[in-house]
């Protein structure tokens, strides 16, 4: 089977919901691919305070981003500075900390329930005559590199994933970006992006993988990946004297923070399938046409998913999977505060996401 089916599958897994703080809709189409990579997570309850949405774009495989969808989140709450109330600090630890419980026995063992197609078949047949040692037992729940077994020495899954989540508490809107994944936030109808697409022609990383060993060839790493920063691919991560965030590829991300005001409407975060097509205004200025008109929320993302899909595979764009998270923000919200961006984060200036 090619990367392309003959029809595209157009079922919508769509969920929506709400608390006092969001309403949010959310849908998901495997559309021409052959398998379908995305994943995502939705939790409006993160904590009695804290909203979690987040996006997860798989490539070479839909492992990274199952994984991520169910462990990024609540390691998010788990890290001292969460304790803290830095949740900046917390996101970027979440992010890298991904790719450390992916290694080692107890990794290997979970990429291979959620779907390894590399290990599947040997997962089963070895997940019936070996027991781990305490895996699974609370007293060794974030132990995950010290399980011992057959895998101990798994350096972690070729595969990889994008990652773009946004957190929202109080008035205040934290987002985390590795990838081209995107987050666009509307304010009074103009749309602002809150995350940067992680390309290797950007000279900030193009700096980064030079240094590291690693070279580019046609737009891509080393002559395959497409992608600068991304959680997984331990094949761009295997220098032993550089740290996680110097490596060839990084899972570190690029943080922003947002305080929310009155002029705030709702944010969308989406795979790169949505943004292949349309710019952040254009999606901005369609969801605004459509908000008040659908029934729900996830059937905005069901509209675009729909203007977006390719009538056949000879173009490219419109072909790939695609995920869209709409959220929208409850009034009031009391704030003076208006920035959308901090040092090193990207204008809050709309352009055309670049074709790959």
């Amino acid at each position: 089977m090619g990367i392309y089916l003959s029809t595209p599958k157009t079922d919508k897994f769509s969920e929506d919901g709400e608390n006092e703080r969001v309403r949010f809709g959310l849908s998901s189409m495997q559309g021409w691919r052959s398998t379908m990579e995305d994943a995502h997570a939705a939790l409006p309850d993160l904590d009695a305070s804290t909203s979690f949405f987040g996006v997860y774009d798989g490539h070479g495989g839909k492992v990274v981003a199952k994984f991520c969808a169910k462990y990024l989140h609540s390691q998010v709450l788990k890290s001292e500075a969460s304790c803290t109330g830095d949740l900046a600090a917390s996101l970027q630890k979440a992010f890298l900390r991904m790719d450390e419980m992916m290694r080692g026995q107890r990794g290997w063992r979970e990429l291979a329930v959620l779907g390894d197609k590399i290990n599947k078949f040997t997962g089963m047949i070895e997940g019936l005559i070996w027991s781990p040692r305490g895996g699974d037992s609370n007293d060794h729940e974030d132990n995950w590199p010290f399980e011992e077994g057959p895998h101990s020495d798994f350096s972690g899954p070729t595969s990889g994933s994008t990652a773009c989540v946004a957190i929202m508490r109080n008035n205040q809107l934290i987002v985390a970006n590795a990838g081209d994944s995107r987050c666009v936030i509307s304010r009074k109808g103009q749309a602002y992006n809150l995350s940067r697409d992680h390309k290797p022609e950007l000279e900030v990383e193009r700096e980064r993988i030079l240094k590291a060993g690693g070279f580019i060839h046609a737009g891509r790493v080393n002559g395959s990946l497409n992608l600068a920063r991304a959680i997984g691919d331990m094949e761009f991560k295997q220098n032993k004297f550089l740290p996680p965030e110097k490596q060839i590829v990084t899972a570190y991300p690029d943080i922003n923070v947002v305080e929310l005001c009155d002029d705030d409407e709702f944010m969308v975060l989406a795979c790169d399938g949505i943004w292949d097509c349309m710019t952040s205004q254009q999606l901005v200025d369609f969801v605004q046409e459509h908000i008040n008109t659908e029934s729900s929320l996830s059937a905005v993302c069901e509209k675009v998913f729909d203007r977006c899909l390719a009538p056949s595979t000879a173009g490219g764009e419109g072909c790939d999977n695609m995920t869209m998270i709409l959220v929208q923000f409850k009034k009031p919200i009391h704030s003076n505060a208006t920035n959308t961006e901090q040092s090193s984060q990207p204008e809050p200036e709309i352009e055309k996401n670049s074709n790959v």
